[in-house]
């Protein structure tokens, strides 16, 4: 993808080395990957078991074959697509050390010289995690609450007003970042996991032949008998591991070891004991099978559970939330989305960050699918087919990077990864039939951001190559002023462009009007390289061009946010005198315009137009003082 025609482009390193995770003790780490990596898949026995179940029964009459058949399912779902093919085999395809769907994107690429395939299923699997990280909120905390009808049945009128006012509560906390509260995270989900299998274990005492369900052979036996209702059930089933992409997402956070510990130690058997305990309660008391997460516990403790369970449901989506916040400045480093407003929320950690027109676009369209589906049990329907498909992109892009970043050959790379893909289809086939009830939303949100980051990419290369064609070449400029040299000013300018190769048109107009130059002029490219971070190092280069003019490329990681004044203080070191009270910025502010021949249709164009009139400013994107900014108005067409 060639570099975006901006003011600077951004081309992608870790978020968080091994040696920098080495300082944080590693049972600390596992700790703080119980509260932030298995909200989502933790909060899944709310609502997956009951979901199944649901579609399992025939003639609304629930047998033990139905029970065994989808506790069976749903165990062995954890196993081989979460156990085996995340924790096993995906954590180990870390890009230095950063996982997540575009992490995996950038590495497939760079081993692919650039697959134009690999960019679109990297685009597709952002806009399905999009779609999850607004089904998340929803699905988790309706459940949740929904849970307080049999506290007091008299709340089931206001199910949705609490459901609403919590979710608008937990979006507007997030400006003020998760510092604060992330140290409750893990506590509270290890507290929720451990009354998980506290609530089963009676249950499966009382029942113990629900530990046949362990064998595979009832879930397989449950497939082949029981047809299409089988092939419903399944896609109910894989609501059990969603949040299984989390696991990949988070992994610059914390580290493969703590996530593994964390999952074998504590998340797995939780989980395990709790389905295992939903199913001994149904084959005892069948009229459970409409609430039995709820129904394991007597009823004094009732009322506690729904409360653990909601704080354990907001956990989740806030895992949800802060992901889908990094994954949007990993594609704005990557250059398929317009720049955002990116805000810190952390002295001492970069990767807390708050983007409030993200964060305001979700919250929007959780709220919407709350009102529209009024229910857990409807969004369900809405809710598989975001995660299946992004899985599916995720093993496929695994496979590329198996086969030649690892070295591994084509056969051993499809015997190792096929089964899983082939497993995940079923589930997507499973869930596609779900479309008209709900499974419609993820697939138009995919459609509408695939669309638009699609737009930007080809924009921008449109864009770039307009400009490149009408550019002066830099090389040529700084010979003719060299031997007609105007009217020197003390001080150093920064020239901000895309192609070094090229004079920035604020150069060529601040020549034009001003008719002046600085005494030490930079000409400036920031690219952002195919790794979460970047070692300061390699962070930045210099070349003289001429008596008063250099060359500065600046490095900076998808995860990292691109500093100019803080990162050009390391010019120092190459013997430059750097300043920021005695340097102005020149930035290009362009003002598109569609036009008369274009490349792409005018609704495209209008739609890449108004992307990049919502683009963050460039001086707070770049962290640049205003005071020590000039912006110069250039008109192009696209």
């Amino acid at each position: 993808m060639p570099p975006m025609p901006s003011e600077s482009t951004i081309v992608t390193d870790s978020m968080l080395p091994e040696a920098h995770r080495g300082k944080t003790g590693i049972w600390t780490l596992t700790l703080g990957s119980v509260g932030v990596v298995y909200g989502d898949i933790g909060t899944s026995p709310l609502y997956a078991f009951r979901e199944a179940l649901s579609t399992a029964k025939e003639d609304g009459v629930i047998t033990t074959t139905e029970v065994y058949g989808v506790v069976s399912l749903i165990v062995w779902a954890l196993t081989l697509i979460v156990t085996l093919k995340y924790i096993t085999i995906i954590l180990r395809l870390d890009n230095n050390g950063e996982g997540g769907s575009l992490s995996l994107m950038a590495l497939a690429r760079k081993a692919t010289g650039g697959s134009f395939a690999i960019l679109a299923l990297g685009l597709l699997g952002a806009a399905l995690f999009y779609g999850d990280a607004v089904i998340t909120p929803a699905i988790s905390v309706l459940s949740a609450v929904e849970g307080l009808k049999l506290v007091a049945p008299a709340f089931e009128p206001y199910v949705l007003y609490i459901t609403i006012a919590i979710i608008v509560g937990l979006f507007l906390v997030q400006s003020h970042g998760t510092a604060r509260v992330a140290s409750f995270f893990g506590p509270v989900m290890v507290l929720f996991f451990l009354t998980l299998a506290a609530a089963g274990i009676p249950h499966i005492l009382r029942e113990p032949g629900i530990f046949l369900a362990l064998n595979p052979y009832y879930g397989i036996q449950y497939l082949i008998t029981h047809g299409h209702a089988a092939l419903i059930a399944l896609g109910a089933v894989f609501l059990a591991v969603t949040g299984a992409e989390a696991l990949f997402a988070d992994l610059g956070h914390f580290g493969r070891r703590p996530i593994q510990r964390a999952w074998f130690g504590l998340i797995f058997p939780s989980l395990v004991l709790n389905y295992l305990g939903q199913g001994a309660l149904v084959l005892h008391v069948p009229e459970a099978a409409s609430e039995p997460f709820f129904h394991l516990v007597p009823e004094w403790a009732l009322l506690p559970l729904v409360i653990l369970a909601t704080c354990a449901t907001v956990i989740a989506s806030q895992a949800n939330i802060t992901g889908a916040f990094s994954l949007s400045r990993q594609a704005v480093q990557l250059g398929l989305m317009p720049r955002l407003e990116v805000r810190h929320t952390s002295e001492e950690h970069s990767g807390q960050i708050y983007l409030p027109q993200v964060n305001m676009m979700i919250m929007i369209g959780v709220i919407l699918l709350v009102l529209v589906f009024r229910s857990s049990s409807a969004i369900a329907s809405a809710y598989g087919i975001a995660v299946t498909g992004t899985m599916l992109i995720t093993g496929t892009m695994a496979f590329v990077v198996s086969r030649y970043v690892w070295g591994w050959s084509t056969l051993r790379a499809a015997a190792t990864l096929m089964p899983f893909l082939f497993i995940e289809f079923c589930f997507l086939a499973a869930n596609l039939l779900k479309v008209f009830e709900g499974g419609y939303v993820p697939l138009m949100l995919a459609a509408a951001l695939v669309l638009i980051m699609g737009t930007w990419v080809k924009g921008t290369r449109i864009l770039f190559e307009k400009t490149r064609k009408t550019d002066v070449p830099l090389d040529e400029l700084v010979a003719m002023l060299e031997r007609s040299p105007p009217h020197r000013v003390r001080g150093t300018a920064v020239f901000l462009t895309s192609d070094p190769s090229r004079a920035p048109s604020a150069l060529l107009h601040n020549l034009k009007h001003n008719k002046i130059l600085h005494e030490r002029n930079i000409v400036l490219t920031v690219r952002s390289m195919d790794t979460p971070r970047v070692r300061s190092d390699d962070r930045i280069s210099i070349e003289s061009i001429g008596l008063s003019f250099w060359t500065v490329e600046l490095r900076f990681g998808y995860m990292e946010q691109p500093a100019i004044p803080r990162s050009l203080a390391a010019l120092r070191r190459h013997g430059f005198k750097f300043d920021i009270m005695a340097t102005s910025f020149f930035l290009s502010r362009r003002s598109i315009r569609p036009a008369l021949r274009s490349s792409m249709p005018l609704w495209q164009d209008k739609l890449f137009i108004a992307l990049a009139r919502s683009a963050s400013d460039a001086t707070d994107f770049f962290q640049i003082p205003t005071g020590r900014v000039v912006e110069v108005g250039t008109q192009v067409t696209v």
